[in-house]
């Protein structure tokens, strides 16, 4: 959480003298007639950064061994292909089909004969999302225009390995299905030939997507939920 106070503290920062700016001066507008458009297409690209929110069962409680279980968040990079749809003068349809690279840590603290031995469990993964999103614009002034957005996301792990045998590893194993609700806010910049949007973006997942086994680091949680932030730069 303070990781993502942070980058939304950032982006504040230095958006908020461009908006000030440019509302001092009046200018000529660059592409005066795109958000006429019903369809329009573009890409994005960004960092993102996966986490877990962890659900802790009885087990834990009743573990002596198993002192603690902590998430910790890795960066990873994505791309999509934009479609929006035109809906009204300060409203958008959006779906951007992104492809994800990124990766989790779950963080074991073991008491072994009075030592503390901490244990981490990697977990990599390749997500295709699908997810599709409702903007809100506001009236545009000069260049830029502001937006927010919120919308649902089915996630896709095609390096999930939750039906592979670990071979002793003890890996923890995720399921490759996801669904989350998304939530973010941007300004879109009217250049003289495209529409530049950076963006944050917050995902909270609805589902369990833990694959159970019988080992230590999964028999004391009950559920394992995503949540992450992306921070994307759009070109349309």
């Amino acid at each position: 959480m303070k990781t993502i106070n942070k980058y939304l503290l950032i982006s504040i920062i230095l958006i908020t003298p461009m908006i000030s700016n440019g509302q001092r001066h009046k200018k000529p507008q660059n592409l005066v007639k795109y958000d006429f458009k019903k369809i329009h297409f573009g890409f994005t690209l960004g960092i993102n950064a996966l986490s877990f929110n962890i659900n802790k069962n009885s087990n834990f409680i009743n573990n002596d061994s198993l002192l603690s279980m902590l998430t910790e968040d890795q960066k990873g990079f994505n791309l999509g292909i934009v479609s929006n749809l035109r809906l009204g003068r300060y409203t958008d349809l959006r779906f951007i089909p992104t492809l994800v690279f990124g990766e989790r840590l779950l963080n074991y603290g073991f008491d072994e004969t009075n030592n503390l031995k901490l244990t981490s469990k990697r977990i990599e993964s390749t997500l295709i999302d699908f997810p599709i999103s409702l903007k809100y614009k506001s009236a545009r002034y000069n260049n830029f225009r502001t937006y927010v957005m919120c919308g649902v996301k089915y996630s896709l792990d095609i390096a999930s390995q939750y039906k592979i045998d670990d071979e002793g590893q003890e890996l923890v194993k995720l399921n490759n299905h996801d669904l989350m609700i998304e939530g973010g806010f941007g300004i879109d910049f009217y250049l003289q030939y495209f529409k530049f949007s950076p963006q944050i973006k917050l995902s909270h997942g609805l589902i369990n997507i833990l694959s159970k086994d019988n080992t230590v680091y999964t028999e004391t949680i009950n559920n394992l939920k995503t949540s992450g932030w992306i921070l994307s730069f759009t070109f349309e």
